[in-house]
């Protein structure tokens, strides 16, 4: 292998984890499958991973490296025990280094048992109100030392750095909305207030009032009652 041909881990690892950054434009959950690739991919040990968002300390997304490892996420929220749940309410790792002597979770050890997976390692961030737990699966028992694992910490704190991000941007973008579609329904009133004072000859008051008699006569919105006063009248000019 020539210079040029070799890649450097590391800086592989460094420049995967810095792209979460730039997922702020997409979903939380794409940002998070990203994250457990990644994680499957770069941590010692690790043969899997699930990732789990938490609002207000309620399960919002989640995303598994394997469709079977999601049961094991699943299985933690429906018998509310588990690492996952653990570690986000502790806001501390939680490790599980032999699921076969394992007895705090019984049934997450039972299901994480079935599926092959002997350890694992539960890292969190949290952020206000949100909180990202990463869970590492390993098929080896005590496979994942939490000494060891700098990488899962990397990615757990870059995880959740990104869907914060796309928590901001999904809340940019529907005040955006919010005050776009207000403007235009602002916009559609005056004009609608515009064609009655001319038909009615009555004041901007009076026609507003108008509007509303016939908004909760009709049990619709003010909006659209001035949406096809509009359209009528436009109908009528053509």
């Amino acid at each position: 292998m020539t210079g040029s041909d070799y890649r450097d881990p590391g800086a592989e690892l460094a420049q995967a984890a810095a792209d979460l950054l730039t997922l702020a434009s997409v979903s939380e959950s794409r940002a998070m499958f990203r994250l457990v690739e990644l994680a499957a991919q770069h941590v010692p040990g690790c043969s899997g991973a699930t990732a789990v968002l938490w609002q207000a300390g309620e399960v919002s997304v989640i995303a598994a490296s394997h469709p079977d490892l999601s049961e094991l996420a699943e299985v933690q929220h429906a018998t509310e025990g588990g690492p996952s749940l653990e570690a986000m309410t502790s806001g501390r790792q939680v490790g599980c280094p032999d699921t076969l002597s394992e007895t705090r979770w019984p049934e997450y050890a039972r299901q994480a048992l079935s599926l092959g997976v002997r350890c694992s390692l539960t890292l969190v961030h949290q952020s206000g109100p949100l909180a990202l737990t990463l869970t590492l699966y390993a098929t080896r028992p005590r496979a994942l030392d939490p000494d060891r694992l700098p990488t899962g910490e990397l990615l757990v704190a870059f995880g959740g750095t990104a869907v914060r991000n796309t928590s901001a941007f999904g809340a940019a973008q529907r005040t955006a909305r919010q005050l776009t579609e207000g403007a235009d329904s602002r916009a559609v009133v005056d004009q609608a207030k515009g064609i009655l004072m001319a038909g009615f000859s009555c004041s901007a008051d009076e026609a507003l009032r108008r509007m509303r008699d016939i908004s909760q006569a009709h049990q619709i919105k003010v909006t659209e009652v001035a949406r096809r006063i509009v359209d009528s009248h436009e109908l009528g000019v053509g």
